[in-house]
């Protein structure tokens, strides 16, 4: 919402004449005005002033003076002989205190504001409250689709408030540009920094720009298209009158081709049979040179697209002159990610409770062992083993009996008694 003034460091001549009307910025720029300055020319840009209010004052910022306000005034379609408010001082710090309180007031008017307004039932939206410098006046601005009766509304506001009320109607992008906001690009809303003129957008700006059709990107903050799709519009248009105007359908002995999209940067043009996702490119020579046989009426064997180069065929066309030698080495992405697979497969231990089918397709769960020794046939004991009684309540014995360790032969005889046998704990 600033205005560069490139003749404030220029020199005047000496029959200037001075322009006493100076435009003057409010709530950081987002409502301007322009007032009479007779007799305080020491005034600079951003400078804080008292002007006339209505009623009473208010306290602005200095935004734009000299032969530049001719231009603004022409602009917005002002005389200069009906701007009848004056520039009164330059503000003193009590003026600034007292604007500064009365902006506190702000967020509650806005709460209590809607809440009456929802009570009456208006359709109807206030977006935000400026509160003039003294206190003696509040602006509500409020968005409507339609007209609103809004005349018991201000006698409420008056009773509730104890100020002169004046309600002001703006638009969605208006609104955006009060509130402010971040933009999908990451900066700042242009309707709340720089930009005045709201122009309209249609969806034709994106055709022309071969965007999608998207109405969730294609819009801005204020529900309505982005006002930047106005910004390259004109480049695009320029770009476009080199493009055929009449070559939407071609024809060539496979069938009919259909344009998609035009590519202005590399002068192609995509074309795409019907039943068909594969998009040809064409260059404009070879368009027009098609459309020129049509009209004739002969239909060419083949589209003869041009050869687009991969992402992967450009990477491997692609001289790269090292300014290094690569002493360490280089490891890949692959190989951590074969050494891993291979730790993970490592760590792996078998599981005892499956065992692979015979066929191989899925796993079977094992049957219990004591089941599984009922079918086999027992092995037969060695010979010097034989004579060994086998021990009451114990297990078979080892089928390999290479693998069992070998115990020496037990004394004959019978066992002593339980009562004269010495345990260790007696002996202690």
């Amino acid at each position: 919402m600033n205005v560069y003034d490139w003749l404030g460091d220029m020199p005047l001549p000496a029959s200037y004449e001075y322009f006493p009307v100076m435009e003057v910025s409010f709530n950081k720029g987002s409502t301007k005005d322009f007032f009479l300055n007779s007799g305080h020319r020491d005034l600079v840009k951003g400078q804080w002033i008292v002007v006339e209010g209505n009623p009473g004052m208010d306290i602005g910022q200095v935004s734009l003076q000299g032969e530049l306000v001719k231009l603004q005034l022409k602009k917005y379609r002002v005389e200069a002989q009906n701007v009848s408010r004056k520039v009164l001082r330059a503000a003193t710090d009590e003026d600034l205190a007292q604007m500064r309180e009365s902006k506190q007031r702000e967020p509650e008017l806005l709460i209590m504001s809607r809440a009456i307004a929802r009570t009456m039932n208006l359709d109807m939206k206030i977006s935000t409250v400026e509160i003039q410098a003294d206190g003696r006046k509040a602006t509500f601005f409020y968005t409507a689709e339609h007209r609103v009766d809004f005349r018991e509304l201000i006698r409420a506001y008056a009773a509730e408030f104890r100020l002169k009320v004046e309600m002001k109607q703006i638009g969605a992008r208006q609104e955006s540009g009060k509130l402010g906001g971040i933009g999908s690009c990451g900066r700042e809303l242009c309707c709340s920094t720089w930009l005045t003129d709201f122009k309209t957008v249609n969806t034709a700006a994106a055709r022309y720009q071969d965007l999608a059709i998207n109405q969730a990107k294609l819009s801005g903050q204020c529900g309505r298209l982005k006002c930047c799709l106005n910004y390259e519009l004109d480049t695009y248009m320029d770009a476009l009158k080199a493009f055929p105007a009449d070559a939407d359908k071609i024809e060539v002995a496979g069938g009919v081709a259909t344009l998609q999209k035009r590519d202005i940067f590399r002068n192609l043009m995509w074309y795409s049979f019907k039943g068909s996702s594969k998009q040809y490119p064409l260059t404009i020579a070879r368009v027009e040179e098609i459309c020129r046989l049509n009209k004739e009426g002969i239909k060419p064997e083949d589209l003869a697209p041009v050869e687009m180069e991969t992402v992967k065929a450009a990477k491997e066309n692609t001289v790269v002159e090292a300014g290094f030698v690569n002493d360490v080495g280089q490891i890949s992405l692959r190989s951590l990610e074969r050494s891993s697979r291979k730790r993970r497969e490592t760590g792996k231990k078998p599981n005892k409770t499956t065992r692979p089918a015979a066929s191989g397709n899925q796993p079977q769960p094992a049957k219990p062992q004591a089941q599984n020794q009922k079918n086999k046939p027992k092995a037969a004991a060695p010979a010097a083993k034989a004579d060994r009684p086998p021990r009451e309540g114990g297990n078979q014995p080892n089928a390999n009996p290479q693998k069992r360790r070998e115990r020496p032969p037990r004394p004959q005889g019978p066992r002593p008694p339980k009562d004269n046998m010495q345990r260790p704990s007696d002996a202690s």
